[in-house]
């Protein structure tokens, strides 16, 4: 039994070693994705942690056509679970801020038009 245990960690080890990014990411689950449930598309969106303006980068860059439709999620890269606020930009040159958003692992989190705060143009 043990030497069957062993093996099986011997297989999942070299699986996770072999595997191309995306497909390793895969692997270990769905990641960490924001749900788009404004009535608008996203130019940028940006994390900092709660309470701080220390934004991280324009997480908007990892979907293909770099904005986020309505309705449309992302896969949020760089970032641990924790408590964020975000920066949120738009076409018309509005940006908003979510305050202490709760990012979990492996798990989707929305922003609506509810959730906008200390909007300018």
């Amino acid at each position: 039994m043990l030497r069957t245990r062993t093996i099986a960690a011997v297989l999942l080890i070299g699986l996770s070693i072999s595997l191309p990014g995306p497909l390793l990411a895969q692997a270990k689950g769905k990641g960490i994705r924001l749900w788009n449930l404004t009535t608008a598309t996203m130019s940028g969106f940006q994390l900092s942690p709660a309470g701080k303006t220390d934004w991280g980068p324009n997480q908007t860059l990892n979907d293909k056509d770099k904005e986020v439709d309505h309705d449309e999620r992302l896969r949020i890269t760089g970032v641990e679970p924790g408590r964020y606020d975000a920066r949120v930009s738009y076409r018309d040159s509005r940006q908003c801020v979510v305050r202490d958003i709760e990012i979990k692992a492996d798990a989707v989190f929305s922003i609506s038009d509810r959730d906008l705060k200390d909007c300018n143009k």
